[in-house]
């Protein structure tokens, strides 16, 4: 029972930090997206821009903070597992943005709803199963 309810505090605790980071850089994917959808270039290659970026900052922050003592070492199996991850969660956000910016006709702006509120949750899931166990 105790060893339940620690986990599920840990669980929490990692949520949270989650949150914190994913917001930090759902900010910093956003403003890089949108600048560069809106004025310099088609909306799924601006993707793929912001998420690189966004991706190596997570990865620092993610490893070192939201899932600490949690493959704490860095080894290459540990990178491979988190880029393929991200990788799911590059390929959501681009499928929203295809969708709501191209056969929709959607302003630039529109994939940014479910790139903050539901990929964000489906690679905490994933980082929290398969990567940072």
């Amino acid at each position: 029972m105790a060893s339940r309810l620690n986990l599920q505090h840990e669980t929490v605790g990692q949520l949270m930090r989650f949150a914190v980071v994913g917001f930090s850089l759902a900010g910093v994917y956003s403003v890089i997206y949108w600048v560069l959808a809106t004025y310099v270039m088609p909306p799924v290659v601006a993707v793929v821009i912001a998420f690189l970026v966004s991706v190596s900052l997570g990865f620092v922050a993610h490893s070192r903070w939201s899932f600490r003592g949690h493959g704490a070492q860095e080894d290459h199996r540990l990178k491979i597992k988190f880029l393929l991850v991200q990788s799911s969660g590059f390929v959501l956000n681009e499928i929203f943005t295809w969708v709501l910016t191209g056969p929709m006709h959607g302003p630039t702006w529109w994939p940014l709803v479910p790139a903050i509120f539901v990929t964000p949750l489906a690679t905490f899931a994933l980082n929290r199963q398969l990567v940072f166990r």
